[in-house]
């Protein structure tokens, strides 16, 4: 009976047991991007050695089998006996929850991995692993098995060469996925290889024969270009390197002729998604810098720039790193430490309003871009102070297309964001009046690429889709005013879904991110076809369903519809496949994924010619289903 809990009742798991019992607490979830942390721990251990002088070359290849190898020259795990558990330095590493060389400061001066729990997570949450040094003349090696040696750790041969090599098979009874995605992980070495100048990153995927390799001398001035690919800058990188109180703060800055800023923040080269006080430093300071140089060269005309009109058309990366790091979460994706907002505001106040101050051409370029996105925000402000006197965006005028639900808890409460009048009708037949809201809206939504705060509040779906959602945008953002807690995009199945499924979610991530950092945007899941056998019919979500379930019940007698279209269905199979609670499949968005969004409608959508036509020539023999 439960009044008997008592001391017996209370479970001790030893060492690595409680990642495996638990292991969204230390990667974040189970699903394909905690999949991928597995390898970003290994590579971290590997950055650490690069940053600290020892290594120059990382190693990184997918085998066929979904297994990984992440190889370094640095100068390998010791192997000798630890003196507390008389145990070889490598197994306490590997086996350990908060052991490694990063506690104390004299091993790494600046590391990645504050929490010592990298590399002994990736074993836990690995059916087999294989860790092999070199060191010392020595070949030494070591396998495991589900975080635990399997054998002791044994001289393999000699070697001249110094490093570490970690193989680790994903544990399939875990993560709802093992296969690993190149683009992602291409990614992130990437921005390593960026953040680590002369640094030589090699990534090889032996299940397509992909293979990338980095090195950048340049580091973050050739990052801020690279961002800048698919745009037209309007002067040359400014690079800030500076060192205040142990703290290294790197940032480099470029503008371009976009509407559009994006500012990409590490700390000890983790990619931190979320910012953190280095971001509000930084974001402080640049517009401290610039509005004190426009009122002294009154270049500005006398406008008060704000921090928005600042960073329109900035692309920016800011990099710092610093002894004792505070990680928000074991995934690190918001830096907490107090001391740094001061630290990253005084260095990039005092270099940028030097490099003005000494520039004053590119400072002029600047200032412009700078006051032609406040005249922009004041016509903003006028549109939407007309808007409101019209009555469309308050609360008690909500747009005439909505079909509003019952349910006034936002909690509660569920928003459909339908591609089209034809589904938005089957949609509001079909729906859970109770809490369900649909909106349909008609075709493709603005371009937010090329367009300014004036033009969005001047568009009629733009309009209507935020006074649905009841939050406003801009300078009057008010996450408390949201009205529904999910903000559910909902798309055909085809070339034009995606596209709007795209252009959507680029609104939501320039405009509303903070919608997608609290976890309130998802994406539906409608069916890619209805497989009839017999009496029998079954609807499948994607092409690896259907090949499986032909293979099994064979091609004969199956009759196969492809929906193209949400409108194509009734309002009850609507409901069935894709809104009824119990059986819908929704894609919750994450920064990462509305980034990448916003990455591709950069390229496909922006001036830029060249890098759009490459894209296609690279990407056109992977079509499938091409809708003309």
């Amino acid at each position: 009976m439960a009044e008997e809990y008592g001391a017996k009742d209370i479970q001790v798991l030893e060492g690595l047991a409680a990642v495996r019992k638990r292991p969204g607490m230390y990667i974040g979830s189970t699903d394909a991007r905690g999949l991928h942390h597995l390898i970003y721990e290994a590579v971290d251990n590997s950055i650490d050695e690069a940053g600290a002088g020892f290594c120059n070359k990382i190693i990184v290849i997918i085998h066929p089998d979904n297994s990984v190898t992440v190889i370094d020259n640095g100068r390998g795990i010791p192997v000798d006996n630890h003196p507390k558990f008389n145990r070889p330095a490598v197994e306490i590493v590997m086996t350990k929850l908060h052991a490694g060389g990063k506690f104390e400061k004299g091993a790494y001066k600046i590391s990645a991995g504050l929490h010592g729990v990298g590399i002994s997570v990736t074993n836990a949450l690995s059916k087999k692993l294989i860790v092999r040094v070199c060191r010392n003349g020595k070949i030494y090696e070591q396998n495991y098995a589900f975080g635990n040696p399997v054998d002791e750790l044994k001289i393999v041969g000699d070697s001249d060469e110094r490093g570490t090599t970690i193989t680790f098979f994903p544990d399939d009874k875990i993560f709802e996925t093992v296969q690993f995605e190149f683009e992602v992980l291409e990614k992130r070495l990437r921005e390593l290889a960026f953040l680590n100048p002369g640094l030589t990153i090699i990534f090889t995927d032996e299940r397509t024969d992909k293979k990338s390799e980095f090195k950048y001398d340049g580091g973050l001035v050739e990052f801020v270009k690279f961002l800048n690919q698919n745009t037209a800058p309007i002067h040359e990188p400014i690079l800030i390197n500076k060192e205040k109180d142990t703290t290294i703060v790197e940032v480099a800055i470029q503008y371009n002729d976009s509407y559009i800023e994006r500012i990409e923040t590490f700390a000890n080269t983790v990619n931190t998604l979320e910012g953190g006080t280095h971001l509000t430093g930084f974001k402080s300071a640049l517009t401290r810098a610039i509005n004190n140089y426009a009122e002294k060269s009154k270049n500005s005309n006398d406008i008060k720039l704000t921090s928005d009109d600042v960073r329109e058309g900035l692309t920016a990366v800011v990099s710092i790193k610093l002894l004792e790091p505070q990680f928000e979460g074991q995934t690190k994706a918001r830096l907490g430490n107090s001391e740094i907002k001061g630290v990253v505001d005084s260095v990039v106040n005092t270099e940028l309003s030097y490099f003005l101050e000494e520039n004053p051409a590119v400072a002029k370029l600047i200032i412009n871009k700078a006051a032609t996105a406040a005249r922009a925000r004041e016509a903003a402000r006028k549109a939407r102070e007309l808007t409101r006197r019209k009555g469309l965006m308050n609360s008690f005028a909500l747009p005439g297309k909505l079909a509003d639900c019952q349910e006034e808890d936002p909690s509660k409460a569920e928003l459909y964001i339908v591609e089209g009048d034809s589904a938005g009708g089957s949609a509001k037949q079909g729906r859970e009046k109770k809490n369900q809201a649909i909106l349909p809206l008609k075709g493709k939504i603005l371009n937010v690429e090329k367009a300014n705060m004036a033009r969005l509040f001047d568009n009629d779906e733009i309009s209507a889709l935020t006074a649905a959602i009841g939050t406003g945008m801009g300078e009057h953002f008010d996450l408390t005013r949201l009205r529904y807690h999910k903000l559910i995009i909902m798309t055909d199945a085809d070339v034009d879904g995606a596209h709007i499924r795209t252009l959507i979610l680029t609104f939501f991530y320039r405009h509303l991110k903070q919608l997608i950092e609290h976890g309130y945007v998802y994406i539906a899941q409608p069916p890619l076809y209805k497989v009839k056998k017999g009496k029998k019919e079954m609807y499948v979500y994607n092409e690896e369903h259907l090949k499986h379930l032909i293979e099994m019940i064979g091609k004969d007698g199956i009759i196969t519809q492809r929906y193209k279209g949400l409108g194509e269905m009734n309002p009850d199979q609507l409901w069935e496949t894709t809104m009824n609670p119990k059986k819908r499949t929704f894609v919750q968005v994450t920064i990462e994924d509305a980034q990448k969004a916003d990455e591709i409608f950069t390229l496909l959508m922006g001036e830029e010619v060249e890098p759009r036509r490459q894209f296609i020539m690279m990407h056109a023999k992977d079509v499938v289903n091409l809708d003309i």
